[in-house]
């Protein structure tokens, strides 16, 4: 029967266990997120702005969400809108419940649904151990912290039978804490956690949470914070196995993977985007 059935392949039969290949599609048709909706907080500069781009090169309709500067905001949907892609800038402070509501009504409203959060909007500040404030932490944690699990309530209420996928944008720091950062690091250890709890959280809603961890990008700003071209910018490039910073796009690209149905199967995980730095 072996010898039989070998000699049907040889001469031609078909193969059972071969897989049928599919007809190639359009062009049209291969962007990884078509008549998906996408909200990107803090995404008028830097990482946000790479993100909500690269997400709109795919085919998603994007919330670039901004905290004060609008006209970074109306340049990002500028370019997203002459690459022939679907963008709108809604403001709102992520921190503040009522402009988080504000965000996601008007992503309803242009919209009527959601698929993907990306939250990205943070901010970071270092101080040695005397130094520390309840300002300096609740600057922080307000924004970092709370202001993720804000977004996060609203946004999973426009997310359908059909689930979605959250990335939430952590540091290396996170699991790698840093001298003189011990409440940004504190932040982004929380923003691993949450995204584990709430992968196992939302799961059953088709929900997938992952976090992206980066080390130190060239953004706005890490030039306004004087480490553009600092002795720390070239340490790091001198420990880095890949020997530079990277850059938003770097970034980008990972928070494209995790919201795309290739990572159909990923859920609770973080991913350290650091060149191969390992503090």
């Amino acid at each position: 029967m072996v010898s039989r059935w070998v000699g049907n392949l040889l001469h031609g039969a078909a193969n059972p266990f071969k897989r049928r290949r599919h007809p190639l599609k359009r062009r049209d048709d291969l962007s990884k997120l078509t008549d998906k909706v996408a909200v990107v907080t803090g995404a008028s500069k830097g990482i946000g702005a790479s993100i909500a781009e690269h997400l709109a090169a795919e085919g998603a309709s994007v919330v670039v969400n901004y905290a004060s500067s609008k006209t970074a905001a109306d340049a990002v949907v500028g370019h997203i809108t002459a690459q022939g892609g679907k963008a709108i800038a809604v403001q709102g402070d992520v921190s503040k419940p009522a402009d988080v509501a504000k965000l996601f009504a008007e992503t309803r409203q242009a919209y009527g649904k959601l698929d993907i959060l990306v939250n990205n909007a943070g901010v970071f500040e270092f101080l040695p151990l005397e130094a520390i404030t309840p300002e300096h932490f609740h600057k922080q944690f307000d924004l970092n912290v709370l202001g993720l699990l804000l977004t996060t309530q609203e946004a999973v209420k426009l997310m359908g039978a059909d689930g979605g996928s959250i990335v939430n944008v952590s540091s290396i720091v996170g699991p790698m804490p840093a001298p003189m950062a011990s409440v940004y690091s504190a932040t982004k250890a929380a923003v691993d956690a949450i995204t584990v709890s709430l992968a196992g959280e939302l799961g059953a809603r088709k929900i997938r949470v992952n976090s992206i961890n980066p080390g130190m990008v060239e953004t706005e700003g890490l030039h306004a914070a004087g480490f553009a071209e600092s002795d720390f910018r070239k340490h790091v490039e001198a420990t880095t196995p890949l020997g530079r910073i990277a850059q938003p796009r770097d970034i980008a690209t990972a928070a494209l993977f995790f919201a795309s149905d290739d990572a159909g199967w990923v859920t609770g995980q973080t991913l350290v985007l650091s060149g191969g730095a390992r503090q």
